[in-house]
């Protein structure tokens, strides 16, 4: 019985991953789980700085919750204003700490550009994203009662 159990999951996973693989995670209704890479910050007359996001006080870390319509960081949370999906990406708008702001998600990577502006000043965050583990936890379940 013991022999069995690698076998079992190999099987699983093979049928697992085709069922996965089927959906669309970055379809605007599943929650996301970023993180930034690198970053820009911009002030007029002077020379861009790039950087380490975290050492330009931008969060490692950051969620996207579509349902609630909200970017859950970790020191505050966003309010969505205004989401618009095509078929290459998804565009997220808000207004926070007196910046506006813009996210756009790469629907086929998951690659994520964040731009927060203001009247003196502009902030490039560049990064990266992906389903959040209970999305992935339920496709897994879901391919396993199959």
């Amino acid at each position: 019985m013991k022999a069995l159990a690698p076998l079992a999951f190999a099987v699983l996973l093979c049928v697992a991953v085709p069922v996965c693989a089927e959906e669309d995670p970055f379809d605007g209704t599943k929650p996301l789980l970023c993180a930034s890479v690198e970053a820009i910050d911009c002030d007029p007359g002077e020379t861009c700085e790039r950087g380490i996001p975290e050492m330009m006080g931008a969060p490692q870390f950051l969620r996207i919750d579509f349902a609630k319509k909200e970017i859950i960081g970790p020191r505050r949370t966003a309010k969505i204003l205004m989401v618009e999906k095509n078929d290459e990406q998804i565009t997220l708008q808000g207004y926070e700490i007196g910046l506006g702001w813009t996210i756009a998600i790469e629907r086929g990577t998951g690659k994520i550009t964040t731009t927060f502006a203001g009247a003196d000043t502009a902030f490039i965050v560049f990064g990266a994203c992906t389903p959040l583990y209970a999305a992935a936890l339920a496709c897994a379940r879901s391919a396993y009662e199959r």
